[in-house]
C-alpha cells in the first residue's frame, strides 16, 4: 500500500509539474528561436525539468563518476545502457548537450512529447526501415551541427537490469560521421522501476558512470558489429549484479 501511495504521488507531481512547466519551455523556445538553431537554452531548461524528480525525491540518491571525461567542446555519439523509464531522467543530469533518439509513441505524450519536438528530439519509429533511415540523416545532420546524440543501443529497456543485444546504428553513426562514442553505465533504475508496471519499488542508489571516449581513430577499420560487441562488453563490466527484479 506503501509503495503505491508514492507511485500515485510520484506521477501525479510529474503530471503536474509537466503541465505547469511547457508553458515555460514554450516561451524559452519562442524567445530563443532566432538565435539557438540547436535549442541549447532549451536543452538545459528540459535538463532541470528531468532532474527535478531525482532531485526532490530523497529515495533515489543519484551519483554521477566520471563527468569530468565529457568535454563541452566535443561532439559525442553518446550510447548507455537502458534499464528503466527513470533513465532518460537520470541522464538529464548530466547537463551537457545532446538530442534524444526516441520512439516515436514518446512524441505524442501531452507536454513531456510536445517538449520533446520543441527541442527537436530525433524520432523513430521501431521496425520501419524508412524511419531508421530518416533517423540516422537526422542524427548526421546533427551532429554536423554540432549537437551530441544520445541513444540506447539495446532498443528497449531491459526487463531484469541484465544487458541485451546491442544494435548496431549507433556504432555506424559514430563511424560514418567519425565522431567519438561515449559509453555511458546506468546503474540501480531498474530495482527503482522495472520495466513492467509503473509502481515505484523502495530506496535504492542510482550511478551513472561516464567511460573513457573511444576515438574514431580506434574503431575506423571495425566492423559495426565488432565495434557494437566491444562496446557491450566495456558496458557490461561495469554493471552491478541486478537485485531481484
Amino acid at each position: 500500500m506503501l509503495r503505491a501511495a508514492t507511485s500515485i504521488v510520484f506521477w501525479a507531481f510529474l503530471i503536474a509539474s509537466s503541465i505547469l512547466l511547457f508553458p515555460i519551455a514554450l516561451g524559452i523556445w519562442l524567445v530563443t528561436l532566432p538565435f539557438d538553431p540547436r535549442r541549447r537554452v532549451l536543452h538545459q531548461f528540459t535538463c532541470f525539468w528531468g532532474s527535478l524528480y531525482t532531485w526532490l525525491n530523497p529515495a533515489w540518491p543519484v551519483t554521477i563518476v566520471g563527468r569530468e571525461k565529457i568535454d563541452p567542446g566535443a561532439t559525442y555519439v553518446m550510447v548507455a545502457n537502458h534499464q528503466s523509464l527513470l533513465d532518460i531522467l537520470v541522464l538529464f543530469r548530466l547537463f551537457t548537450h545532446f538530442k534524444w533518439v526516441s520512439k516515436v509513441e514518446n512524441f505524442r505524450i501531452p507536454f513531456i512529447g510536445w517538449n520533446m519536438r520543441l527541442n527537436r528530439y530525433v524520432q523513430i519509429q521501431r521496425g520501419k526501415k524508412k524511419s531508421v533511415l530518416q533517423m540516422m540523416k537526422e542524427c548526421r545532420q546533427d551532429l554536423e551541427a554540432g549537437s551530441s546524440i544520445m541513444m540506447f543501443p539495446e532498443g528497449t529497456r531491459s526487463l531484469d537490469g541484465k544487458l541485451r543485444p546491442f544494435r548496431t546504428g549507433a556504432f555506424e553513426l559514430a563511424q560514418r560521421t567519425e565522431r567519438p562514442l561515449l559509453p555511458i553505465v546506468l546503474n540501480g533504475t531498474c530495482e527503482v522501476l522495472p520495466k513492467r508496471g509503473f509502481v515505484l519499488r523502495g530506496r535504492h542508489p542510482i550511478r551513472v558512470e561516464i567511460l573513457d571516449e573511444i576515438p574514431f581513430e580506434s574503431f575506423r577499420r571495425e566492423s559495426a558489429e565488432a565495434f557494437a560487441a566491444r562496446v557491450r562488453e566495456s558496458i557490461e563490466k561495469h554493471l552491478e549484479r541486478p537485485a531481484r527484479i
